[in-house]
């Protein structure tokens, strides 16, 4: 543990010391493994600055096939651009999406491009030694903070909690919808310790899922007024989301897949036995699942005609947040409030 840690303080060294981008850039980041919602803030984002702004999204695209850097088209496999590139590029499909391992490559090729870029979005980058973004956005699971975890493998930090002071915005995600302030001052207080003392913009959202959408072409959008429900997910925490759809649905049948799991045909088989065991319910999964699951050859109809995924959104508590949030990103280009 002690020499896990002391890489991890050279690694921040150098992090510090390391060039920015031809390009303003933002990194979306935390300190957690999985779990805090790196993809659903990343699409808050966009949806905030796109009209503002020319904005590019940078992943190395986790567990991808291809090399390199690639962009990520709409009709792009998730084993070529990885499942999270390929949701954020399908949501937005207007939107540059590109893909490298080098985030320094990544950026310059970026920045190169024709159009021109007026932004770039790194996702999952706060680690990556050799490029210093110029926003630096680190996001803490409400549910799980960093001052109540351990690092790994005995919790689930990947960094040191005191990188927290290397943070420009820090996100509370996943918050109830209503907090208390007393509540907000106590997370404030843990920040500013492990930070030590600096005064870092807090801000607070929450989770908010959309009615399932038809995964396939050929799902029938009737399975959707179901009363009862399959869930499969290949996700770090699905607890929320089976929170959600036991509002609305019985969940009759639940597969839990570690995160990016690549779905075999074994385990489209075992998806199809439990179909055919409920044969009423709607098919459930998530939108990253659902990016994976349409590269798998031979879905079975028992499958495709009911599978439906749920869509995600991070959304601020309070409105003034929001407004402050858009400024403090749009004034690296001096841009006026959305």
């Amino acid at each position: 543990m002690f020499l896990y840690k002391a890489i991890l303080r050279r690694r921040a060294a150098q992090w510090r010391k390391a060039p920015g981008a031809a390009v303003p850039t933002v990194c979306v980041g935390n300190i957690t493994v999985g779990g805090t919602g790196k993809t659903p803030h990343t699409e808050m984002i966009i949806r905030l600055l796109a009209q503002a702004l020319r904005i590019a999204v940078l992943s190395r695209g986790y567990k991808r096939k291809s090399k390199g850097f690639q962009y990520v088209l709409t009709d792009s496999s998730a084993s070529f651009a990885g499942d999270e590139p390929l949701q954020i590029k399908r949501k937005f499909p207007e939107g540059t999406v590109a893909v490298d391992k080098d985030r320094v490559e990544g950026c310059r090729l970026l920045a190169k491009d024709g159009e021109g870029k007026s932004v770039i979005i790194l996702d999952d980058a706060f680690q990556y030694h050799r490029l210093h973004a110029d926003l630096n956005i680190v996001l803490v699971d409400f549910n799980r903070p960093i001052w109540k975890d351990c690092m790994l493998p005995f919790g689930r930090l990947r960094d040191l909690p005191g990188r927290i002071a290397d943070a420009d915005i820090v996100i509370i995600t996943k918050c109830p919808r209503w907090l208390e302030d007393e509540r907000k001052q106590e997370i404030e207080r843990q920040v500013r310790a492990l930070a030590a003392g600096k005064d870092i913009p807090i801000f607070y959202t929450y989770i908010e899922y959309e009615a399932p959408k038809p995964a396939f072409a050929d799902t029938d959008p009737h399975y959707s007024y179901a009363q009862s429900c399959i869930l499969f997910t290949g996700i770090a925490n699905d607890a929320p989301l089976r929170a959600y759809l036991s509002d609305k649905y019985k969940v009759t049948g639940h597969i839990g897949f570690a995160d990016h799991h690549s779905f075999s045909r074994g385990d489209i088989r075992r998806i199809a036995r439990l179909a055919e065991k409920y044969p009423t319910a709607m098919i459930a999964t998530t939108e990253k699942d659902a990016q994976r699951i349409r590269d798998c050859r031979d879905v079975p109809d028992v499958i495709r005609k009911r599978l439906f995924e749920v869509p995600i959104r991070a959304e601020f508590l309070e409105e003034g947040m929001r407004e402050e949030f858009c400024r403090i990103l749009l004034s690296l280009h001096k841009t006026e409030v959305l």
